[in-house]
């Protein structure tokens, strides 16, 4: 009997959906070392506050960073084709992406994918000298898809535990996202996380 319990305990095991295997890995966003201005105003509209800047990201894929009016929107991985610029997703308040990204990747088949990112952003309050620190979960746009968009917030100022819920965040909810159609998750810590808002482009 052991002989065949065995046998079909393998059987079964082969059966079964290969678990993921994910991990982490980090890149630096300094704009003066690591980005490329490619649009910026000019010539009679050179008064204009606003720039469009390409990065370096996790192993070719790029980052976009949207400049406009002390705000920034950021774009993970292979934009759309054409003119078509991604949407704006940005807090109402003045803010700014740190210098540090955070990838997970999938590992399961062997080939090394990058699927979410994890960014923190510092946001502006009525108080100038008091930033909320934001973690904020993106997915990252795949080449020929382009389907990459905020998936969720997790405030990090007073919350301990932020690292950990953003990366459940990305594990759990960026497979099943539906960009512009499923509501971002927010997870709040001792202060709440900052309004923000998505314009389609």
């Amino acid at each position: 009997m052991r002989p065949l319990m065995a046998a079909i305990a393998a059987i079964a095991a082969l059966c079964l959906p290969a678990r993921a295997e994910i991990s982490s890995a980090y890149t630096d966003l300094k704009a003066d070392e690591h980005c490329t201005v490619f649009s910026a105003p000019g010539g009679e509209e050179s008064d204009q506050d606003w720039a469009n800047l390409v990065c370096n990201g996790y192993r070719g894929y790029p980052i976009f960073i949207y400049y406009g009016d002390a705000r920034e929107s950021a774009f993970y991985g292979f934009p759309p084709a054409g003119d078509l610029a991604p949407a704006w997703e940005s807090f109402d308040g003045f803010n700014s992406s740190g210098d540090k990204v955070e990838w997970r990747l999938d590992d399961a088949s062997g080939n090394t994918v990058p699927f979410a990112t994890i960014h923190r952003w510092f946001v502006s309050g009525a108080d100038p000298d008091k930033t909320t620190e934001v973690l904020v979960v993106s997915r990252v746009a795949q080449p020929g898809i382009s389907d990459g968009c905020r998936v969720g917030y997790v405030a990090s100022t007073g919350n301990p535990k932020a690292n950990e819920q953003a990366r459940e965040i990305a594990d759990t909810r960026v497979a099943g996202f539906v960009c512009g159609k499923d509501k971002p998750v927010v997870m709040q810590g001792s202060v709440p996380v900052p309004s923000f808002h998505r314009v389609e482009p």
